[in-house]
């Protein structure tokens, strides 16, 4: 079990190296303070897993670095029953200059096993890297997934209680990232604890008991999952809605003019953010101004991914959905879209025409007015795209072919 208790850390800041020496040898402060972490406390219980989400930044590491006894914390305590091991930033532990194989001995000391324990379990800790032959090559001779495949290796073959995994996880090729897991999961189901801190929401959802919200060095959520990564969500989208003004929108349309979009904003159902799940309705409203009369007016959106590619695209005429609005009015407009795509940045393109498209009469057309991102499945997965409606259908068992046809069709073949 692990039980932390008002944990805090901070950090002295030098403008230059010099200033750490003067402030030694004159005892005048020459630094600011960072803190990192505020007040955290959490339990992580026996078989239990725990995520931790934050953004870059937030505290995540310095909390892993502090659980593995890499930091010392200002105040606070931290109990850990029995071995803790940990997968922090590629390459924590390791020697450049040794080989693959002496690393496995020197990791594996820093970690608390003995020698006894190494020579025990050297092959199987090889055998699981799948290094081969280039575990008697320098590590610095290694790629960065090579490395994750050691250290992942070593850490849990040392027989920990508690196993912290930190986003390092994420260099490796997908066919080890799954090997990783499967392990993870045979650890949990022993009755391991494990803290998981990823920026994968999709595997903190499918792989966590509950999950940790950080955010400021300040533990700002507590609970479910699901729930962890909707607040994570909001919290991002925060931080894109203070990047990007409003006002600048604007500049970027065309058209005549004769009816406008004067404010815009969208999200996820369920996670009250741009940023969404694969399978989630995309919630999207629009605040509409005529400067004239206009009938028959036709409001089209359009998805496009990061490359610029046309996803999805459709207009209120498609529909038979068009509307007039006098000089002056002001119309809201909201539509719900199912976002049945895969995981990714996306753009929504807004326009105002007449009928049927923006080249008979354009009023006002913005490219990329809004943007979402949708961030793992919240169903089946799929590849590709976009998901297609699919039905399957297992009939009954067919009825085996007459000994004389069956050797005749072998015959012919």
């Amino acid at each position: 079990m692990i039980d932390i208790q008002g944990l805090h850390k901070t950090f002295k800041l030098f403008h230059r190296p010099l200033d750490r020496f003067l402030e030694a040898v004159t005892g005048k402060c020459r630094h600011t303070t960072y803190q990192a972490l505020k007040d955290i406390s959490f339990q992580v219980q026996p078989g239990e897993v725990l995520g931790v989400l934050g953004r870059n930044g937030a505290g995540k590491s310095t909390l892993l670095k502090l659980l593995t006894g890499v930091l010392l914390p200002d105040s606070g305590t931290i109990h850990i029953d029995g071995r803790i091991t940990g997968l922090l930033e590629l390459g924590t532990g390791f020697n450049p200059e040794l080989t693959g194989l002496q690393n496995i001995t020197a990791n594996g000391l820093m970690l608390g096993m003995s020698h006894e324990e190494i020579d025990a379990k050297r092959d199987t800790i090889i055998e699981f890297s799948e290094l081969g032959g280039y575990i008697d090559e320098p590590l610095r001779t290694y790629s960065s997934g090579m490395a994750m495949r050691l250290a992942f290796s070593i850490a849990i073959h040392a027989d920990p209680q508690c196993f912290l995994v930190d986003e390092a996880l994420s260099v490796g090729d997908g066919y080890f990232q799954q090997k990783c897991m499967k392990r993870i999961r045979e650890f949990k189901d022993r009755g391991g604890s494990i803290l998981f801190v990823s920026h994968d929401l999709n595997a903190v959802k499918m792989l966590c008991d509950r999950a940790l919200v950080i955010e400021g060095g300040e533990l700002v959520f507590n609970g479910s999952a699901d729930d962890a990564v909707n607040r994570y969500n909001r919290i991002m989208a925060r931080q894109a809605e203070e990047q990007e003004e409003r006002l600048e929108r604007q500049h970027k349309a065309y058209g005549n003019g004769a009816v406008s979009v004067v404010d815009g904003r969208l999200w996820g159902e369920a996670s009250h953010s741009s940023m969404l799940g694969s399978g989630e309705t995309l919630r999207v409203e629009l605040t509409l101004e005529a400067f004239r009369d206009v009938d028959d007016i036709s409001l089209g959106v359009l998805i496009r991914d990061r490359f610029g590619q046309d996803i999805f695209g459709v207009n209120t005429f498609q529909l038979e959905r068009t509307f007039d609005m006098a000089a002056g009015e002001r119309r809201r407009v909201e539509l719900a879209v199912r976002a049945d795509i895969a995981p990714g940045k996306y753009t929504l393109t807004v326009a105002l025409h007449s009928r049927e498209h923006h080249l008979d009469e354009c009023y006002w057309w913005h490219d990329s007015y809004l943007q979402f991102e949708v961030a793992g499945f919240r169903q089946h997965l799929f590849s590709g795209v976009c998901r297609l409606p699919i039905d399957v259908t297992a009939n009954e068992t067919l009825s085996a072919l007459p000994a004389d046809l069956e050797t005749s069709h072998s015959r012919n073949a």
